[in-house]
């Protein structure tokens, strides 16, 4: 069992300092909007996937007028204590390590503290371009899969080694194709190597978050999800030869994994068209639980999940069908933000399960017995 027994903060975004101690089931942060409750549930996820969930730039979540930022977390996994610090200085590289030793490459940190993070702007995934569900698929892929990973990184390094060598051809009026064919090669290869992982892994998702939509509408919609790639018809060689003459005019690679695209539909349409803002974000929370359960049926660690701003738009029938799902069995620690209390001790104190309450305001975290954090 994975869960985060102790948080600390020092200059993270609207927090001076701060420091908490959770339960291991459920903990919520309640409180109004700009308070800083969702800077909570961020710095838990940059201690298990070393980058915040909102921010670009690491600098952007140090506080304002601060040269530094750490975040520290201690960790109870399978009864061993693990300790994860996150240090952040203007102009300086990150410094991440795990029980005081630094690691070499942050990518080696990735899966062992696994988090699920559903929020308001997941609803991109839905409404926005390809980008954001690729970074979906291979988020959650990565944290099972050190090779893919390692994969992924190399196939971005090829890309920019030959976007570069066609910025200077263009500029220079031709191209050394016998140069860029080199690149062409790896990105062959390591593209390949990512479509057929992409394409074993929608195999197992599928499955799993059509169940999860049934569960969360109520079995009245259908909902479905395709892997959208131009490998399944032809090599990545191929399609690099057909578009040199494009990808000279253009000055970027035009085509191959990087442009590979995640459908998701309800009943039968392109939700990004067709769904309502309600069930946009039924689907978006049937795609972040599957999250949750390909990672557990693949024996890993049962992720700690971090729901932020969760009941919005959602009616009590899919809010009640949400929570029964996400905290039937052994479900692990759940961290969520709201603003309204009442409302999350009462749907908790419903369902007979503990629920430690802490209020947020301006920076300010008091438990909501009205006694301080220590």
């Amino acid at each position: 069992m994975l869960f985060l027994k102790k948080l600390q903060l020092i200059n993270f975004r609207n927090y001076a300092e701060a420091s908490l101690s959770f339960s291991p089931a459920v903990n919520c942060f309640t409180g109004t909007n700009g308070s800083g409750k969702t800077n909570l549930l961020d710095a838990i996820h940059y201690l298990s996937m070393t980058k915040s969930y909102f921010s670009a730039t690491d600098n952007q979540n140090i506080r304002h007028h601060e040269a530094m930022l750490m975040i520290q977390g201690e960790f109870d996994l399978n009864g061993e204590q693990e300790s994860v610090l996150c240090a952040i200085r203007q102009g300086q590289k990150k410094v991440f390590k795990r029980n005081q030793k630094e690691y070499e490459k942050l990518s080696n940190h990735i899966g062992t503290f696994p988090v699920v993070m559903i929020a308001p702007t997941d609803q991109e995934l839905i409404t926005e371009g390809s980008e954001i569900r690729r970074r979906f698929i291979d988020g959650i892929i990565s944290q099972s899969d050190h090779i893919y990973l390692d994969n992924l990184i190399r196939y971005n390094q090829v890309i920019s080694q030959r976007n570069s060598l066609l910025k200077q051809a263009n500029s220079r009026g031709f191209a050394d194709w016998s140069a860029i064919s080199v690149w062409d090669d790896q990105l062959a290869h390591y593209g390949q190597k990512i479509f057929e992982k992409r394409k074993e892994f929608i195999q197992g998702f599928e499955p799993l978050f059509n169940t999860l939509f049934d569960a969360i509408s109520g079995n009245s919609q259908s909902a479905g999800v395709t892997y959208e790639s131009p490998l399944h018809e032809k090599t990545l060689s191929d399609i690099l030869l057909q578009n040199r003459s494009r990808d000279l005019d253009l000055q970027y690679t035009s085509s191959g994994t990087h442009k590979d695209d995640l459908t998701v539909t309800l009943n039968g349409f392109p939700a990004r068209k067709f769904a309502s803002q309600g069930q946009q974000k039924s689907l978006v929370i049937a795609l972040k639980l599957a999250h949750f359960n390909y990672l557990c049926d693949l024996g890993f660690q049962r992720p700690i999940i971090l729901l932020d701003d969760i009941f919005d738009k959602l009616d009590q029938g899919r809010v009640s069908r949400l929570m029964e799902l996400i905290t039937k069995g052994e479900s692990g620690q759940i961290f969520i933000t709201d603003t309204h209390k009442e409302r999350v001790a009462a749907i908790f104190e419903s369902m007979h399960i503990p629920c430690k309450l802490f209020d947020v305001e301006n920076g300010v975290i008091t438990l909501s017995e009205n006694q301080s954090v220590q």
